[in-house]
C-alpha cells in the first residue's frame, strides 16, 4: 500500500511524465558525485600550495601554480609533445586499421577469420603486461629487435634513451597496442554497407578502388570521424605507453601532459601543480574536442 501511495503521491506533486526522473534522482546524484568532486577537488588543489611540504597546512594561492608553469616556458614544449604523441599515434593507427578492415572486408577472403583472431590478439591481452614485453624488446643491449638488426650487420641502437627513437618506439608500440580497435571498429562499419550497392557499382564498371571512394567511404565516414576523435581524445591522456617505455625521457623530451602531471604530483609530491598540468590538459582537450565536433560535423553523421 505503502509504495503506491508514495507513487500516486509522486504523480499529484511532479506529474505522471516526471516522476520516472525523480526515481532516478539518486544514482543520477550518486555518478554526478563521483564524477564531479574529484574534477572540483583537482581544481581546488590548482590554487592551493599544496604539496610535501604543506601537506597539512595548504593555503589558497591563487594562480600562482598557473603562472610559474608559463613562466617557466616548460610547459609550451610539453604541450607540443602532447600533440606530436597524439597526432602521431592516431594517424597511423587510423590508416593502418582501415587498411586492414578493407582488406578483411574482401568478398572470398579465405583466411579472414584466423587472420582478424590474431590481430584482436593485441587489443585483447592487457596493455600493462604488453608494455612490459615490448620494453625488455627495445632494451639497446639484450632486446631482441637489436639482435635482429645485427643479422643484418646494423649497430645497436639506443631506442629508450635518444630522443628520435624514443618517438619510434612510443609510436611503433602504441600502434601494435591500438589499430586492431580500428580494424575491428571499421570492418564492422564496413559490413553494414548493404552488398547491393558494391554490386551495382560493379556492374558500372567501377574497381575497387572506385568502389571504396564512392560506395564505402560515403556510407562509413561518420564512422571513422566519430572513432577518429574518439581515439585523439583517449591517447592524449593516454598515460600507461610513456610511463611505462620511456617515462618522459631521454630529459623531458617524451613527457606528455598526463605524465608530466603525474611526475610532478607523485615522484615530486607537488600535488598543487600536478593538478595545475591536469587543469590546462582537460581545457586543452576540451576546446579541441568542440572544434573538432564542430567543424567535422561528426554528430550530424552518425545521428
Amino acid at each position: 500500500m505503502f509504495p503506491n501511495a508514495f507513487k500516486i503521491g509522486l504523480e499529484k506533486t511532479f506529474g505522471k511524465a516526471l516522476t520516472n526522473y525523480v526515481y532516478l534522482l539518486p544514482i543520477i546524484g550518486l555518478i554526478l558525485f563521483i564524477f564531479l568532486y574529484p574534477i572540483a577537488y583537482g581544481i581546488y588543489i590548482s590554487f592551493t600550495n599544496f604539496s610535501l611540504q604543506h601537506l597539512f597546512n595548504a593555503t589558497i594561492v591563487g594562480f600562482q601554480n598557473y603562472y610559474l608553469l608559463f613562466q617557466s616556458g616548460l610547459i609550451y614544449p610539453i604541450i607540443l609533445q602532447t600533440l606530436i604523441w597524439t597526432v602521431g599515434s592516431i594517424v597511423p593507427m587510423v590508416l593502418m586499421g582501415m587498411l586492414v578492415a578493407v582488406i578483411l572486408n574482401q568478398k572470398g577472403f579465405k583466411l579472414k577469420l584466423p587472420i582478424f583472431t590474431l590481430i584482436l590478439l593485441p587489443w585483447a591481452f592487457p596493455a600493462f603486461i604488453s608494455l612490459l614485453v615490448w620494453s625488455g624488446m627495445w632494451n639497446t643491449h639484450f632486446g631482441i629487435i637489436n639482435q635482429f638488426l645485427s643479422l643484418f650487420g646494423l649497430s645497436q641502437i639506443n631506442w629508450l634513451y635518444s630522443v628520435i627513437p624514443a618517438w619510434s618506439v612510443l609510436i611503433i608500440t602504441n600502434l601494435w597496442l591500438s589499430f586492431p580497435y580500428y580494424t575491428a571498429f571499421f570492418l564492422s562499419s564496413m559490413q553494414s554497407v548493404p552488398d547491393e550497392f558494391h554490386e551495382s557499382a560493379k556492374v558500372d564498371g567501377a574497381n575497387m578502388l572506385q568502389r571504396f571512394s564512392r560506395v564505402t567511404w560515403p556510407s562509413i565516414k561518420g564512422a571513422v570521424a566519430f572513432a577518429s576523435i574518439s581515439g585523439f581524445i583517449f591517447t592524449w591522456n593516454n598515460f600507461y605507453p610513456i610511463y611505462l617505455l620511456t617515462s618522459g625521457g631521454p630529459g623531458t623530451s617524451t613527457y606528455s601532459l598526463t605524465v608530466y602531471a603525474y611526475s610532478q604530483a607523485f615522484s615530486y609530491y607537488n600535488y598543487s601543480l600536478g593538478a595545475a598540468f591536469s587543469v590546462i590538459s582537460v581545457v586543452i582537450l576540451a576546446i579541441m574536442a568542440i572544434f573538432m565536433l564542430k567543424y567535422t560535423k561528426v554528430l550530424d553523421m552518425i545521428s
